[in-house]
């Protein structure tokens, strides 16, 4: 049976990005130190996860993403107070906007493109 998500970053600059996630999101890393894997491929733990499936077209025909695309969205309760932590810490955001539910870009993962922060206003799934 499926156990977990196993989620994928590429980056041009694996150190950057890989002190984005250790010291800004403060994620432990599993693998550091412990298995013969280039240090470029370590592993992150993030928490509980879910699985959203969005249209492609809105309601009136507009675009919203091509067939294929995925997005990585990191969740939290309360977005205006994680986005000042994680500010603190160094991630700079374009801002918060409503659209349904509130969100956050960082506008950058060093080397790595941007990441979705949103607080949801959905039941959680994570949890059932």
């Amino acid at each position: 049976m499926l156990s977990a998500i196993h989620t994928l970053i590429y980056s041009s600059d694996p150190a950057a990005t890989r002190k984005f996630f250790k010291e800004v999101l403060r994620w432990p890393c599993v693998t550091e130190g412990q298995t013969d894997e280039p240090d470029e491929w370590l592993i992150f733990r993030t928490g509980p996860s879910e699985l959203g499936v969005h249209p492609t077209r809105g309601p009136a025909g507009e675009t919203w993403a091509p067939e294929g695309h995925q997005q990585i969205a990191l969740m939290c309760d309360d977005l205006l107070s994680t986005m000042e932590e994680l500010a603190l810490l160094g991630a700079h955001f374009d801002g918060a906007r409503e659209h349904g539910l509130r969100t956050g870009h960082p506008p950058a993962v060093p080397a790595a493109g941007k990441i979705l922060l949103y607080e949801p206003k959905h039941p959680i799934a994570f949890g059932l």
